[in-house]
């Protein structure tokens, strides 16, 4: 028998109630992906044809050294011009998948499409130039229109998500969920997907024999029935979404009883999971043997030309940042040599990419009988030993808490950014004791560089827990992109400025 359908207390909490579910019955959620890629569009449009106006007034109107200024062309040109290559990048774009549901508010993976679709745009009129000498257009124009046209799109994107998210605690641009599996990687996925305004899942439950309702170890989620009762749930619940945990189900058989009979269904969604979720975050290979395909799991999570992406954005922007800061470092060097005595750097030995041990630099902190504090306080040593992290801690020196708040103390990191032992951004830098609280997800932490900054220092830094320093961590490499990277640079700024969460 299934359970009485009761709302579910993690989502009333959050402002997903009962009222989100009648505005969502008035507009079904296709329509609402309807709506919202009509005003993508019309945004995209308005902000091409800017950024094209924009670069004509940079190109020919700044009258910049770098550019040609001999020769002026009429406006008017360029005016009757733009909206023939709008069009096309619209077209571009919609052969991309930007106005398909499934890329659609998909975060950085969207814009690496926008940067992709604005490219081909960019090259195809350029082709076309080629091939046609009667159409001539200023090669910096294109350019300037280019490089605008991938900023302002993506800046009206981000701004128009951000009003999704707001819809999202109304009930709009949700879909109603059920995980298949209650098993450890269904309880993993759950928690995963739980912040439905980012992942626009709201999670009802589980299908699951294994379970009553309510005993699940999972605070917010119950058990829906089993197998024997999806059709109805689903009809119940009215669910868009079929999660499969796939290492729940044993019988191959009942696998594809599922995909027969949901697969091709235009009112539910069937998403399965690896099976592999402890290690798929390094990310999977298929090679043929023999004609037989067969799936291999990368040893590193970045490879070819995402790994030479990180490289790139971690050298152009840490070799002109240690040329800048050098006076600044030794200004620092002085006032630590002036708080206390000891070395200017402390050594922190730590884990690297595949298992690899390495000195990461700090500005030292500390006091030298840091030791000797530590060992007459057994109440310090068991908080160090929980949490690897003292909040009050006796051992920082004067200058030393400001250099931690506003997160200077690492700066000398980027020294080992240029030895390529660490990244501008990726998981914290750990000490070889703590591979223990990773347990199985040890593996993944090692399959990148750790990182300066991350999504941990930008989601609460020290305030959070062992075990959410970890989840972000188990995120960030699952769903790393060059455009994450950006971003959780470009969030880090005023994180570091008002020391957010640092002791």
């Amino acid at each position: 028998m299934i359970p009485a359908k009761t709302p579910l207390p993690f989502v009333a909490k959050d402002s997903l109630t009962a009222h989100g579910d009648i505005l969502k019955t008035r507009v079904s959620l296709k329509a609402q992906f309807a709506i919202y890629s009509i005003a993508l569009m019309a945004l995209d449009v308005a902000m091409i044809g800017l950024s094209f106006r924009l670069s004509y007034f940079i190109r020919f109107e700044l009258s910049l050294p770098i550019f040609r200024i001999d020769i002026i062309p009429d406006l008017t040109y360029y005016e009757r011009l733009t909206p023939l290559i709008v069009v096309l990048w619209l077209v571009v774009f919609r052969v991309a998948g930007l106005y398909s549901k499934e890329n659609l508010l998909g975060g950085p993976e969207e814009y690496a499409i926008v940067f992709r679709a604005s490219t081909i745009s960019m090259l195809l009129v350029i082709v076309f130039g080629f091939l046609q000498p009667i159409f001539i257009i200023a090669r910096g124009w294109l350019l300037m229109a280019w490089l605008l046209s991938f900023f302002m799109i993506s800046l009206g994107r981000f701004l128009l998500r951000r009003v999704i998210y707001q819809l999202r605690r109304f009930g709009y641009f949700v879909s109603r969920a059920i995980i298949i599996g209650a098993n450890e990687e269904g309880l993993m996925l759950a928690r995963q997907l739980s912040d439905w305004r980012h992942s626009g899942l709201q999670i009802l439950g589980f299908i699951d024999k294994k379970y009553l309702p309510f005993e699940i170890p999972l605070e917010g989620v119950q058990v829906l029935g089993n197998m024997e009762h999806l059709d109805q749930i689903i009809k119940e619940y009215a669910v868009d979404e079929l999660i499969l945990a796939s290492s729940s189900i044993s019988s191959r058989d009942k696998l594809l009883d599922i995909f027969q009979k949901y697969g091709v269904s235009d009112e539910v969604n069937i998403r399965m999971s690896s099976g592999l979720y402890e290690i798929i975050t390094t990310g999977l290979k298929v090679r043929e043997f023999a004609f037989v395909p067969l799936v291999g799991v990368n040893k590193v999570r970045l490879t070819g030309f995402d790994n030479l992406l990180k490289v790139l954005l971690d050298y152009c922007l840490t070799i002109p940042a240690l040329i800048v800061l050098s006076p600044f470092f030794l200004l620092i060097a002085i006032v630590i040599k002036l708080d206390s005595p000891g070395p200017v750097f402390h050594r922190r030995r730590v884990m690297g990419v595949n298992n690899r041990q390495f000195c990461a630099f700090k500005f030292r902190t500390m006091s030298i009988d840091g030791d000797e504090i530590l060992a007459n306080s057994p109440e310090l040593q068991d908080e160090l030993a929980e949490k690897y992290k003292l909040k009050d801690d006796p051992r920082i020196t004067r200058f030393g808490h400001f250099l931690r708040k506003y997160s200077v103390d690492e700066l000398p990191q980027l020294f080992n950014v240029v030895r390529s032992e660490m990244s501008l951004v990726g998981p914290r830098i750990i000490h070889p004791d703590e591979m223990k609280e990773y347990q199985r997800w040890g593996l993944n932490l090692l399959t990148v560089r750790p990182g300066i900054t991350g999504l941990w220092q930008v989601s609460g830094r020290a305030d959070l827990t062992y075990q959410e320093r970890i989840r972000l961590d188990m995120h960030y490499i699952r769903n790393w992109s060059i455009w994450l990277d950006f971003q959780l640079l470009w969030r880090t700024i005023p994180v570091v400025i008002f020391g957010r969460g640092a002791y």
